[in-house]
């Protein structure tokens, strides 16, 4: 295996220059996030073929080069489970790679398993287990050891040629453009910070817009501030705080581990957060906290899963793949409310093949 490492613009210039004609190239990342909100970018890893090339993010001068190479529509990013890598690249160019090949995705779309992790892929592929020995190294140290360049050099030479073969399968099956499509929609970032309480639809009106008040300044501190958000205010403290809906600073530091620092740094705006929720002329907070379905609403979902399972039979596509448990609740919901929001996911490829099948389903079983 041959990797180089690229300590210089200039160089990484040169780099992107001689392989900007190929087809695609495999992309990984590196971070450290420990202490921090965001990512800390460590190092980049690209491939193009039999050599992979170790950019270091911490020498480098001038990023124009790779902000340009990142979204250049002519050569396809192959990424394995992006999401991680997308928050690196957001937060440290301000870019997103495109066009994005998702290897987890495309194969789970090409009838290959859903959810593969890239040591699963190699090994289906290649039939090697990959060390896992740097998983939990720190890439922010300097040099590099021999052990952690190779580990990451392995991260994008076997995810090149599998790229090229799930590239090849999925134009003989017509799903290039699924995968495409996929890929434009991913997004940095996980699930909203309010669906982790997954109790809140029990609690009065006044305590959910306080819960959401609450969450949303935690969110706005921990981004500010660049620290993660238990360290800004625990998912426990907040409940904590809800439920005794302080009105005073006194009867907030009463409030069981409140710590000190926080009410000198912050309480006052921790009580306005309260206090606007107690505005009762404040509207309930509807789409971020819903209850569970109810039960002819469970049954029903049992019924479209069994549905979704059929379209999944013939597509030889896992269902999860096609639409998630998640998704399918909220498909229910929007039935008994139709103006509820249409998740962008449910547009394009899986809107036609997916979702109006899904939709019509339900219209004629409600209907019978």
């Amino acid at each position: 295996m041959n990797w180089t490492l690229v300590e210089d613009s200039a160089e990484l210039s040169q780099v992107l220059a001689a392989h900007a004609p190929r087809q695609h190239v495999a992309v990984d990342t590196e971070f450290r996030r420990r202490d921090t909100f965001f990512p800390q970018v460590a190092l980049v890893q690209l491939c193009w073929g039999a050599e992979a090339y170790l950019i270091d993010p911490l020498k480098l001068q001038d990023l124009t080069a790779l902000r340009s190479f990142l979204t250049a529509q002519n050569q396809l990013k192959v990424i394995h489970s992006a999401s991680e890598d997308l928050e690196v690249f957001s937060h440290w160019l301000g870019v997103l790679p495109a066009p994005l090949f998702d290897t987890q995705r495309a194969a789970g779309l090409l009838g290959l398993g859903a959810g593969q992790s890239y040591r699963a892929l190699v090994a289906q592929f290649f039939d090697i287990d990959l060390p896992k020995d740097e998983t939990q190294s720190d890439w922010l140290q300097r040099p590099l050891t021999a052990a952690q360049a190779e580990y990451a050099a392995l991260d994008v030479t076997y995810l090149h040629p599998i790229g090229a073969q799930l590239l090849e399968r999925a134009t003989a099956l017509h799903r290039l453009d699924w995968i495409l499509e996929d890929g434009a929609r991913m997004r940095p970032g996980g699930k909203p910070p309010l669906s982790k309480f997954k109790s809140a639809y029990r609690l009065p009106a006044a305590e959910q817009r306080a819960l959401a008040a609450l969450v949303a300044w935690r969110e706005k501190e921990a981004r500010g501030r660049d620290k993660p958000r238990s360290w800004i205010l625990s998912d426990k403290l907040i409940m904590a705080v809800v439920r005794a809906m302080p009105e005073s600073i006194h009867a907030l530091a009463d409030v069981d581990d409140m710590p000190k620092g926080l009410i000198r740094r912050a309480g006052d705006e921790l009580l306005s957060c309260i206090q606007c929720a107690s505005d009762e002329s404040q509207p309930p907070v509807t789409q971020a906290i819903l209850p569970p379905l109810s039960k002819p609403e469970r049954g029903l979902l049992a019924r479209v899963s069994d549905h979704l399972s059929d379209i999944a039979a013939s597509l030889d596509v896992p269902p999860e793949i096609l639409m998630p448990k998640a998704d399918l609740e909220q498909l229910i919901r929007q039935h008994e409310q139709p103006t509820s929001v249409t998740p962008e996911a449910w547009s394009g490829w899986r809107n036609a093949l997916v979702v109006e099948p899904l939709k019509q389903w339900l219209r004629n079983e409600v209907a019978v």
